[in-house]
């Protein structure tokens, strides 16, 4: 048991499936009270059911004062997990502002308005814990999906952005950036995610042993596929080498196309 977490509340947006149930079901494990999120109220309360939860569906964005409500007034530890990942594939095409604005909105602003709402109080009383569900995306990029390669790198912006300021008086960050995931989402990225992620997705079980490892060992990056950090030092390192290599993932897919 991670004694971080036992007796903790929490609160897990996108939580109805995937990544965001796993994380779910492993903080009541672990011995957590745990509110479970998702804009699917039905997919929201058999999550809840199933480990003892509590249900509050609905918009990510707007959660938290019904959750801190529902935990008796106190929320210490806020995963935010929902997001969206859209087939965009190209600018070749006319840009669907709407889609970009949804991106921004699930992906970075959601994170943005709940990290305001619940600073106050962990301020206040020197600590709590906010873990961004990001994506190796956002650390490195994904073919066939600008608007979700866009706004990760931001999830994961805001994310190091929160701890680099708050880091020192309280506040515990940690950026979750796996590569493929058995989910729905994962499934969604069409020929893509077949050549990229699939080979190697891994169960959303796995994303959140990986979370409770770097819980214990207070790290911000958490990575379920280790072997992401040797490409994010090689995109550092040489730049052009690895887009020269990205792209020639890039031509491979436009050839399955």
């Amino acid at each position: 048991m991670v004694e971080a977490v036992q007796g903790a509340g929490v609160v897990v947006t996108g939580a109805g499936g995937g990544i965001g149930a796993a994380l779910a079901r492993r903080f009541a494990a672990e011995g957590a009270r745990v509110v479970v999120n998702d804009l699917d109220a039905g997919r929201a309360e058999a999550v809840a059911g199933e480990i003892g939860g509590i249900a509050v569906p609905g918009d990510a964005s707007a959660i938290v004062a019904d959750a801190r409500d529902a935990l008796g007034g106190t929320v210490d530890v806020y995963c935010a997990n929902a997001g969206v990942a859209l087939e965009d594939g190209d600018l070749e095409r006319p840009v669907d502002e709407k889609s970009w604005g949804l991106a921004w909105d699930v992906n970075v602003m959601a994170h943005v308005r709940a990290a305001h709402a619940l600073l106050p109080a962990w301020l206040e009383r020197g600590s709590g814990r906010f873990v961004s569900t990001v994506s190796a995306a956002g650390l490195l990029t994904m073919i066939g999906a600008p608007s979700y390669s866009v706004t990760k790198h931001g999830a994961y912006a805001f994310a190091e952005w929160l701890s680099l300021t708050y880091r020192h008086r309280g506040l515990k960050v940690h950026a979750i950036c796996p590569q493929g995931v058995r989910t729905d989402m994962l499934s969604a990225t069409g020929s893509a995610g077949d050549l990229v992620l699939r080979p190697t997705a891994i169960d959303p079980a796995d994303v959140a042993d990986a979370l409770f490892k770097g819980i214990e060992e207070d790290r911000f990056l958490i990575l379920p596929h280790p072997e992401v950090a040797a490409f994010y030092q090689a995109r550092a390192a040489e730049p052009d080498h690895w887009l020269t290599n990205m792209n020639r993932i890039q031509q491979k897919w436009e050839e399955l196309r």
